[in-house]
């Protein structure tokens, strides 16, 4: 999509190179993801940035509603800068801890924004992507829209509120995306309870105008088509029944086992949850029960927990080097199977950090008053 255009606020974007842009139009707060070539993949600096402007204008009587998208045509945003977590982790991951701070922080406040928030999530919507989208209040897919938190591919496991998002999902549905990490059309993003309307892509330009002056609910009415359907909702069957469990290893053996229509899907459901960190699957399993009874805020506090953890593990740097930097595609997981994943090693996952929880806190000046937008 096209980014929207107008004055920019921020003095850093001013050249159209920085990796934020901030602009005013009309009433609207504009911001645009501006890395096109890594798909908008969030870095320090731009979470950095945007937790500030955010704030800033949480209290600007001027900004009546705010809207994010991406810049370029490939989408929102691809995720966090993983390339740059792992030369981190290469000496030692403190600023990828640092930066997960930061951006927890950014998820936490979009949820609980006191204007409306509007995620345009035209394109590649995954990970991090997911984080800055998918807690607003108006949340737009498109024809074009590929959502999803692929971080077991990588030795990783759902955060940004990932956790949070996809417990609450229609029955295991959002443990069948979690575990396979599968990409999400815009019928199943929106029956996942990740969005809110539907509108087609080349209608994108014409609702971005439309919020200058007017509610995201007039726009987005006047805009929005009826949606396809999501084909998550008609595998409801074989997936409600094999992710009926608590065990990883048991749910790959009821999707082997499965006979019914769907017996095709299941059976590569269970080779691609195979094909992960064992170690990964495991913790976001856990992680997506213990998340059902969480809040947002107390669910990114434990997916720091379990991030600090996967940082220091092996998974997480093997994963994003056979994906990214080597691109060999073929990781070496230790442990290499989930039977080798012991319960007491996946409870370990959740215990307090010696080195300090994840603090949600802001700080004086970036103080947000909430208020009530229903």
């Amino acid at each position: 999509m096209t980014a929207a255009t107008g004055n920019t606020t921020d003095s850093t974007a001013g050249n159209g190179t920085a990796e934020v842009l901030f602009d005013r139009r009309g009433r609207l707060g504009v911001i645009t993801l501006n890395r096109p070539r890594a798909v908008n993949a969030l870095t320090a600096g731009m979470v950095d940035l945007l937790l500030r402007q955010l704030t800033a204008w949480a209290g600007d009587d001027g900004v009546a509603a705010v809207l994010v998208q991406g810049a370029g045509e490939r989408g929102l945003c691809a995720g966090g800068d993983i390339v740059a977590i792992y030369r981190d982790m290469l000496h030692g991951g403190n600023r990828t801890a640092g930066f997960w701070q930061t951006e927890y922080r950014v998820n936490s406040l979009i949820a609980r924004y006191p204007k409306p928030y509007v995620a345009l999530m035209d394109g590649l919507v995954l990970g991090g992507g997911v984080g800055v989208s998918a807690h607003g209040k108006v949340r737009v897919v498109t024809e074009r829209t590929r959502m999803g938190m692929p971080e077991t591919t990588i030795g990783f496991a759902p955060d940004v509120g990932g956790t949070f998002l996809l417990s609450r999902a229609p029955g295991q549905t959002g443990t069948h995306a979690a575990l396979t990490g599968a990409h999400l059309d815009a019928g199943d993003a929106l029956f996942l309870g990740l969005a809110d309307h539907y509108v087609p892509s080349h209608a994108l330009p014409g609702l971005v105008a439309a919020l200058e002056d007017e509610s995201p609910e007039a726009a987005v009415a006047r805009c929005a088509e009826q949606p396809p359907a999501s084909a998550l909702s008609g595998q409801r069957d074989w997936i409600d029944a094999c992710y009926a469990s608590d065990d990883a290893g048991e749910i790959v053996a009821r999707l082997r086992a499965w006979t019914g229509p769907g017996r095709e899907d299941a059976t590569d459901a269970a080779d691609t949850i195979e094909a992960k960190s064992p170690t990964s699957v495991k913790v976001t399993l856990a992680s997506l029960r213990r998340a059902a009874n969480l809040t947002l805020d107390e669910a990114l506090a434990q997916e720091y927990r379990v991030g600090i953890r996967l940082l220091a593990g092996p998974d997480f740097r093997e994963g994003i080097r056979a994906q990214v930097v080597d691109k060999d595609r073929n990781p070496q997981w230790k442990p290499a199977t989930l039977a080798e994943v012991l319960p007491a090693q996946v409870d370990r996952f959740f215990q307090p950090l010696d080195g300090g929880e994840l603090d949600l806190q802001p700080g004086p000046d970036l103080e947000v008053k909430e208020a009530d937008h229903a």
